[in-house]
């Protein structure tokens, strides 16, 4: 029994852009478009309507932009909400690490190639994160290095072990490769990965990166 497709839906200014990109998409038999809408203020509607399990959001629009977009939807759906790609045109735009910090999974450069497009909604709707790229990483110390503050009560409820694994993570480490450095199972490192995530309060491994950064521990 083969699993039905991804569902994707849009949310970008340029019809013409919306419109190349659903070609792309559903010349995929893993993946379909459900639904788009041009600016962030119809977010929530086009979700309710289509039910899509990851939105390529535009970062900037005339009216809502994509990081409000992301906000009010995490915030209306909570843990149903969609996984959210960004989209944007440049690799330093300061606006992608709001996003990433209101709830997106990642985010993406539009001129990039199809495949890798393909492959990112894959990753997202698989719970993974669109973040190991060195211009995502630059991108966290350009915007981040003037918030730097100390970790909270949080971060000390963290085991030593639970600490290197959050710092492997954090440096782009699949749980293959921190299996492999830190001489455990993949099995273990995931569990450490959700015991981190929980309590940090952190969604997920984009917002794991962020935090290490905003706190000075990368």
């Amino acid at each position: 029994m083969t699993n039905p497709p991804i569902r994707v839906a849009m949310i970008d200014d340029q019809a013409l852009f919306r419109s190349g990109l659903s070609l792309v998409i559903d010349s995929q038999p893993d993946l379909t478009v459900v639904g788009d809408a041009a600016d962030g203020a119809d977010a929530v509607d086009l979700v309710r309507r289509a039910s899509p399990d990851v939105v390529l959001m535009d970062i900037r629009m005339p009216n809502v932009d994509g990081v409000t977009a992301t906000r009010t939807l995490c915030a209306e759906f909570g843990d149903d909400a969609p996984k959210v790609l960004v989209l944007t045109t440049f690799d330093l735009d300061a606006a992608v690490a709001d996003a990433i910090d209101a709830g997106a999974s990642g985010f993406l450069l539009k001129d990039a190639q199809p495949e890798f497009l393909l492959g990112a909604i894959r990753a997202v709707a698989a719970g993974s994160q669109v973040v190991a790229a060195s211009a995502t990483k630059a991108l966290f110390e350009k915007v981040r290095a003037h918030q730097t503050r100390s970790p909270g009560a949080e971060f000390e409820q963290l085991t030593g072990r639970e600490r290197e694994i959050l710092l492997r993570a954090a440096q782009g480490l699949s749980n293959a490769e921190i299996a492999s450095v830190e001489y455990l199972s993949e099995a273990t490192v995931k569990t450490h990965i959700s015991r981190v995530l929980a309590k940090l309060q952190l969604r997920d491994r984009v917002q794991l990166v962020v935090y290490c950064y905003e706190h000075g521990l990368l």
